[in-house]
């Protein structure tokens, strides 16, 4: 036993350290290699962050307090914009694309950081001013690349557990990722284009490649298939948790493979009655719809409110998590209709939605008046053709096209006109 371990230590101790060129000997490193992953990861990337900023201004986080997950966000906030209603399947294409594509390029990030490590533990540090900034971008590029991809996949789960509040953690570290990743693609693009189209330049060294290669295993174009045929995998095994013919292929992620059970009610939920904390008790015979604005309070029991004119609109559910369902029916009141209860008329205002939900973030959200006025806006009582559930909101739930998921609320218990 102790010889063993002599001559394990004798061996580890024989081995160069990270800092040598001769501890990196593979073959498939070069420039090229690293040039075609950064060109997929510029599109890649960027294509993530705006549907990211979209995703974020869904929420429509500037109209009211209860909507914003991040109340200090200052200056990063400037775009944001009044989220329309239409197509009404625009936050689940966007969303869809945001996650889907995520997940797609975790093979092209690792085969990117792997073909660059090198240069990490390269000595001095630093040589100059300049280049000490430039490791710093890279540092900030590579941990908020990390960051955000681990957060994003840990949520999409729904199993995460970082400290503190998924939307805060994930919305600035976009910003600082992208800032770092915009730095580096200015200062890194022009070299990669030059050398996609050209090749390296005659008498010019490839600071990536090994100066004493390995055997090759495996040809630079068969390790670029080997991180596109990941990619491919990884988009057939997720995509279909927002189709439902392919839902059963969706193995990595939610709602796909399970079923959601058979009937009407028979199609994706996020969060289950029990979960909300939701007891029979909340919502029978005894619940109550208050409807409040100029006109005072007004109670109504799920018998008057089926009693009103009733309208329907078909309507997926798309939550940030990247699932959807396809259309479903929806019957109910509509939200500006309730708004001329309430007092008003042609000019609905937005309106501040409350649910039995008795704790958990958006229990209360609140909702333009571009959502309120869309005849497609209602306060649902059926889907397709029968009452809700208990876990798809009953007695009544919100549906408003091209919104996310949580701001459909459900177990609707009362809405107020006008102050947000």
């Amino acid at each position: 036993m102790g010889d063993t371990r002599r001559k394990a230590a004798a061996h580890l101790s024989s081995l160069p350290l990270p800092t040598e060129p001769a501890s990196w000997r593979s073959p498939v490193r070069g420039v090229r290699f690293t040039a075609v992953l950064g060109v997929v990861l510029l599109a890649g990337l960027t294509l993530m962050f705006v549907t990211g900023l979209f995703s974020y201004a869904a929420y429509n986080p500037g109209l009211a307090a209860v909507n914003d997950k991040t109340p200090d966000k200052g200056l990063l906030g400037f775009y944001l914009f009044d989220w329309p209603t239409g197509p009404h399947w625009l936050y689940r294409l966007n969303q869809g694309v945001h996650v889907t594509l995520g997940i797609v390029l975790v093979p092209v990030l690792l085969a990117k950081l792997w073909s660059v490590v090198p240069k990490l533990f390269r000595l001095p540090p630093a040589r100059s001013v300049g280049h000490a900034l430039e490791r710093l971008s890279l540092l900030l590029l590579v941990g908020g690349a990390l960051f955000e991809f681990l957060t994003g996949l840990l949520n999409i789960q729904l199993e995460y557990v970082f400290p503190g509040s998924f939307y805060p953690l994930h919305f600035y570290g976009a910003w600082v990722f992208f800032a770092a990743f915009a730095a580096h693609t200015a200062l890194k693009l022009p070299r990669a284009l030059r050398v996609l189209r050209a090749g390296i330049p005659p008498g010019e060294k490839d600071e990536l490649a090994s100066p004493d290669p390995a055997e090759p295993t495996v040809s630079r174009r068969g390790a670029l298939a080997m991180v596109g045929t990941g990619s491919l995998l990884l988009l057939l095994t997720s995509a279909g948790r927002s189709f439902d013919p392919l839902r059963k292929t969706a193995l990595l992620t939610p709602r796909g493979g399970a079923d959601p059970g058979p009937g009407p009610n028979g199609f994706q939920i996020n969060k289950t009655a029990a979960k909300a904390g939701i007891v029979p008790a909340d919502t029978g015979e005894r619940w109550r719809l208050t409807v409040v604005g100029p006109a005072g309070e007004i109670r109504l029991s799920r018998e008057q409110l089926a009693a009103m004119a009733q309208f329907s609109a078909a309507l997926p559910i798309a939550c940030v998590e990247g699932w959807s369902t396809s259309d479903q029916w929806w019957r109910g009141v509509r939200l500006r209709d309730l708004a001329g209860l309430a007092g008003y008329g042609d000019d609905a205002p937005g309106v501040l939605v409350e649910s039995l939900q008795r704790s958990g973030p958006f229990r209360t959200v609140a909702l333009r008046d571009n959502q309120v006025r869309d005849g497609r806006s209602l306060l649902a009582l059926g889907v397709n053709g029968e009452a809700l559930s208990m876990d798809h909101g009953y007695p009544a739930r919100v549906i408003v096209p091209a919104a996310p998921g949580v701001m459909n609320t459900k177990w609707v218990t009362r809405l107020t006109f006008g102050e947000l």
